[in-house]
């Protein structure tokens, strides 16, 4: 399969991937391993913005890269359950074939699950 710039580069250095714990943290996850798609993401928010933003996902490349782009994007934004971008629009920019929209589809719960745990 061939990836378009933009999934190559945040794939090959996912610099968002990881964890975070303590004050003002949330986790929120969706997918499952089994059925090949899960992605969490950590989101410390302080004063109602997001101020560090993590992600772990097992997935394919194409999901890593959007799921890596998200938690950098997010960082000094309003803290919302919305992803920065429409699905539609993350679609596009990395190039994601029509098959794997239920992927990001996940990224979009699990992101979701983070801003709305407690």
């Amino acid at each position: 399969m061939k990836y378009n710039e933009l999934t190559r580069r945040y794939f090959g250095a996912p610099s968002t991937a990881g964890i975070l714990s303590g004050p003002g943290v949330m986790r929120g996850a969706a997918g499952n391993r089994e059925r090949g798609t899960w992605v969490q993401f950590d989101v410390q928010v302080v004063s109602g913005t997001l101020t560090a933003a993590r992600f772990l996902a097992f997935a394919c490349p194409h999901t890593i890269a959007v799921a890596a782009f998200v938690a950098e994007q997010a960082i000094g934004a309003t803290a919302t359950a919305r992803l920065p971008q429409d699905v539609r629009a993350l679609v596009e920019r990395f190039a994601v074939p029509e098959e794997k929209l239920g992927r990001i589809l996940i990224i979009e719960d699990a992101w979701a699950a983070a801003l709305t745990s407690h």
